[in-house]
């Protein structure tokens, strides 16, 4: 069984980190001599919050299953409840984000292969990471060798030759290649965190469904064109 899978991650709220971690991650604005320059650097290191497991936890965790193509979508919500989509291929479950993570890890324990879009540098460190400060240890370790496609497939580093080219966002291969982008929905990444501030986490469980619809996609032309 092969597995696509991604995960959306939403970042705390800058005050309720400790005044030694904010100094840290403030350090290089506070450089800044220029008013401006200065509150754009706190601006964007603020922004950011979300792409570090200290400073952002994970909200949504989507499945593909390549065999059948039915979707699990993980969400984290205070209630427990479950639905489905229209088409009934993509099953919504919510639960706690250290309940996502154990299930995740369940899920791919015996699974052939994983398929990400940047997997390796993000979703997979920080899924680990998190696990951690969880004290939840991880079943498997997707990133053990970055040359080999035998338990995890890559499609950014695929797409790159390992870094030999310049890296595009999904959205800009989703386009390339005639694929709907998640982002004609009129969500993107770097909205998830207003979303969950918002309440609407179910959006980004949607959100999430869509990236891994997409990155199936973009997987199969790699493994039919490019897969050499």
């Amino acid at each position: 069984m092969k597995i696509v899978f991604d995960i959306e991650t939403s970042g705390y709220d800058f005050e309720s980190l400790s005044e030694s971690q904010q100094e840290y991650l403030l350090r290089y604005a506070e450089k800044e001599s220029d008013e401006e320059a200065r509150t754009q650097k706190k601006d964007e290191a603020i922004r950011y919050l979300s792409l570090y497991p200290f400073t952002a936890k994970v909200v949504s965790i989507a499945m593909l299953n390549t065999q059948t193509e039915n979707s699990l979508v993980l969400y984290e919500s205070e209630e427990s409840e479950e639905w489905q989509s229209e088409e009934k291929s993509i099953t919504y479950r919510s639960m706690s984000e250290e309940e996502i993570l154990k299930t995740f890890w369940e899920y791919v324990k015996k699974v052939e292969q994983v398929i990400t879009f940047n997997g390796r540098h993000f979703d997979i460190p920080f899924l680990m990471l998190r696990s951690a400060m969880h004290k939840i240890k991880p079943t498997r370790n997707f990133i053990k060798n970055r040359y080999s496609n035998k338990s995890h497939v890559d499609l950014l580093e695929q797409f790159t030759n390992f870094g030999l080219t310049r890296k595009f966002n999904l959205d800009f291969y989703c386009h390339a290649f005639g694929i709907e982008s998640p982002k004609s929905k009129g969500i993107s990444g770097m909205e998830v965190k207003e979303l969950y501030n918002a309440g609407r986490i179910k959006d980004i469980a949607i959100y999430c469904g869509e990236d891994i619809k997409a990155t199936y996609e973009l997987y199969k032309i790699w493994q039919e064109f490019l897969n050499v």
